[in-house]
């Protein structure tokens, strides 16, 4: 038998010579416990003979006994016969050859740990005072983790099959000195405390767990130290043209060694590189930095979540290193299946974190929860979103073959990509093997845009030379046109961009029904090549208090991410004017209105509201847009320009009188649409050729009136009235 080595499997080794020691120590004990098992089982099996007989047990008899593994017994008759059995269990270590070779193996002094290197068993045992009933019993719970042959073994010496993890009962039994046990190692012993045992229920039968990331420091500390070290070189080659604008801020400066748990708040926009600030500013304070698998959180329960966080936690400890978390990381299950995430939950639950000294790097997109993340956090790290110089750099860093394009300042100033998103982007784009084209750029560029639930994208389907305005209107359409093409000009090269926040464009188009609103949004966003979302309200606006603030700012964060069009229909909904404040309804409805105030401002792109009630918006709103364009009622020339434009290419309508329709029904264009559709469904015979007549599109017309409910009377339709006359008088 090799009592050197430290594991049941062979050729398993550890980098320090004090793990080794203690490895060898549970490892030699189990050894010697199951020798003393088959010894016990033939006891037993020789006073089972003598009590069904009265004659002696001959010794080949005995010794078949003891010829097998030890067999499972009866775990209470187990229980009862360690006394019973105690005095013969000391003989046979003291005169089996076997157990008495174990025995010697495991004399001597255990080697003093104050040398060990960090995040090695034995700096463990020294920094955290272990006794050695506890040092052993850490090692009995490394052993399994790490040597697959164990677990059978320790299955054997509990006496329960399948159960290969040890407890704190059979670290007893196999220490020489059961009393040293007697304290315990409750759920708030350093072990415990510090994450190097998983918290289990109470009691002796209570399984010593070990994170497997844990065993792995314990075991192989230089060799995790190396890697840390490979893997910090390149994530400081991937960061050293990150954009980080950290600023001049005590919270970026960490305390090493800090004596307790300290947190600093990461604070930035969503898609800012939070865990590069985080990372400089532990590089700044003479740390190295672990970043947390956030994805754990999200994929898994609140346990298991919990678990991989306290695990993480100790090996950042153990490292001597800063951890940087995303808060959703410290977000657990509700207990009915649904996680939740991101800052909707309002609040950080209360876990039972380790209670370790490291510093804490926590990622998150809004102040609120900074508050419930505990009585040691530090004055927050504000992390600015890239500027358009910082992006503009980032494009021409990651595309150098399109460093001199004029595409690439566009590029930036219409999209406020970080700049991870856009070395992403680039590396994705790298694929095609050549130099990406306008189009293919800007395409893999806007995929990145999620507006979610809360707003539609709309595919345009007008242009600017599809729109039937007056000369007035029209010209106020072109400028919007103008006004947002030359707005990177104005703002990156005139320098406006400070003194109005680097905002964009906001317009009202107010005017009745069906006067063309929505058809010339579609047209802007066909003229700019822009993207355009419809806002549902339905989505927006929710009846219980600072909801809607909640979705409004979800909304323009996404938003925010590129120049886009948003296009709020029935705006007079949403921007409303404030109300007397009466009851706390009434109060809050005046701050979202606030809210919207301020984010308008802000919002990089278009915004254009379209309601049929201008004198139900509010005054502010009106003094903060650009452009207010009034939509009239088209009058007898726009009209007839109108039902020429929307009669399909492929009709017959040569039968149709379309200076009468248009001097006779002042109707805006979108009913014009509505009528001209309801007179083909109606005309859409399949033995005729398509073709529309009067008598379908005057019936058309009645039914546009009545669905308006508005009068018509019998001289309007000239002499169509007859034709009108009859189908009144049908119904």
């Amino acid at each position: 038998m090799n009592t050197d080595a430290i594991a049941f499997m062979p050729g398993l080794g550890a980098d320090h010579h004090i793990t080794r020691y203690w490895l060898r120590q549970a490892t030699l004990r189990l050894r010697r416990e199951v020798c003393w098992l088959w010894r016990e089982r033939a006891l037993q099996g020789l006073a089972v003979a003598a009590a069904s007989t009265s004659a002696p047990v001959p010794v080949p008899a005995a010794q078949a006994f003891a010829a097998d593994l030890p067999p499972f017994a009866d775990a209470a008759q187990g229980a009862l016969d360690l006394a019973r059995y105690a005095d013969d269990k000391q003989r046979f270590f003291a005169e089996d050859v076997t157990a008495r070779h174990l025995s010697q193996s495991l004399a001597g002094a255990a080697p003093d740990p104050q040398a060990a290197p960090r995040g090695s068993l034995g700096w463990v045992i020294a920094e955290l005072a272990l006794s050695p009933a506890e040092a052993f019993a850490l090692a009995l719970a490394l052993l399994p983790v790490v040597d697959s042959a164990a677990a059978a073994v320790i299955a054997c010496c509990l006496n329960e099959p399948g159960r290969g993890e040890p407890t704190l009962a059979l670290a007893q039994r196999l220490w020489d000195v059961p009393d040293e046990f007697l304290c315990g190692i409750d759920p708030g012993h350093a072990l415990y405390r510090h994450g190097l045992l998983s918290p289990a229920a109470q009691g002796w039968g209570s399984p010593l767990l070990m994170p497997a990331a844990v065993a792995r420091e314990l075991m192989f500390p230089a060799a995790v130290a190396l890697d840390r070290h490979q893997r910090g070189a390149a994530a400081a080659d991937a960061h050293a043209g990150a954009h980080v604008n950290a600023g001049d801020n005590p919270g970026a400066r960490a305390f090493h060694p800090p004596a307790r748990r300290r947190v600093i708040p990461v604070l930035g926009a969503p898609g800012v590189a939070l865990v590069d600030a985080a990372q400089q500013a532990a590089a700044a304070s003479g740390l190295t930095m672990n970043q947390a698998d956030s994805h754990i959180a999200a994929d898994h329960g609140g346990a298991q979540a919990l678990a991989h966080l306290r695990a993480q936690m100790s090996v950042a400890w153990l490292r001597g290193a800063a951890l940087y978390l995303p808060l959703s990381a410290l977000l657990t299950d509700d207990g009915h299946g649904h996680g939740a995430t991101g800052e909707a939950a309002a609040h950080v639950p209360t876990m039972p974190l380790p209670e370790l000294p490291l510093t804490l790097y926590i990622g998150l997109h809004e102040r609120a929860p900074i508050r419930h993340l505990g009585d040691a956090v530090l004055p927050t790290l504000h992390v600015a979103a890239a500027s358009h110089a910082d992006r503009l750099a980032a494009w021409q860093a990651a595309l150098p073959a399109l460093a001199d394009d004029p595409l690439l300042p566009e590029l930036a100033r219409r999209y406020r990509c970080e700049t991870p998103a856009i070395a992403r982007i680039a590396a994705e784009l790298s694929q095609l093997g050549r130099p990406p084209t306008a189009d293919e750029l800007q395409a893999a560029t806007r995929a990145d845009l999620d507006l979610g639930a809360l707003a539609q994208a709309v595919d345009s389907r007008f242009g600017l030379a599809e729109l039937m305005l007056p000369p007035a209107q029209a010209r106020q359409v072109d400028e919007v046109v103008t006004a947002m093409r030359n707005l990177g000009r104005v703002h990156h090269r005139w320098g406006t961009a400070k003194a109005w926040s680097d905002g964009g464009l906001a317009a009202l188009f107010a005017g009745p029904p069906g006067t063309g609103k929505t058809m010339a949004a579609e047209a802007l966003a066909t003229e700019l090549d822009l993207p355009m979302y419809r806002i549902d309200l339905s989505q927006v606006v929710n009846k219980y208090i600072g909801e809607t603030e909640k979705n409004l700012k979800r909304l323009f964060d996404a938003a925010d991410a590129a120049e886009v069009i948003l296009f709020f229909d029935e705006a007079d909904a949403l921007f409303g004017k404030r109300t007397e404040v009466k009851d706390a309804h009434d109060r809050y409805a005046n701050l979202e209105i606030s809210y919207l105030l301020e984010r308008m401002e802000r919002f990089k792109g278009l915004a254009i509201l379209a309601t049929n009630r201008r004198k139900d918006l509010d005054d502010a709103f009106l003094r903060r847009l650009r452009f207010v364009i009034e939509f009239p009622l088209p009058g007898v020339a726009e009209r007839e320009r109108i039902w020429r434009s929307v009669l399909p290419a492929g009709v017959d309508a040569s039968a149709l009188d379309i200076e009468f329709l248009a001097q006779r029904f002042a109707l805006a264009g979108g009913h014009i649409r509505a009528i001209v559709f309801a007179a083909c469904l109606q005309s859409a015979h399949a033995d005729a050729p398509p073709a529309l007549t009067m008598q379908a599109v005057i019936r058309a017309v009645q039914r546009e009136y009545d669905k308006l409910d508005r009068a018509s009377s019998l001289e309007q339709f000239g002499r169509y009235a007859p034709l009108v006359a009859a189908d009144r008088i049908s119904r």
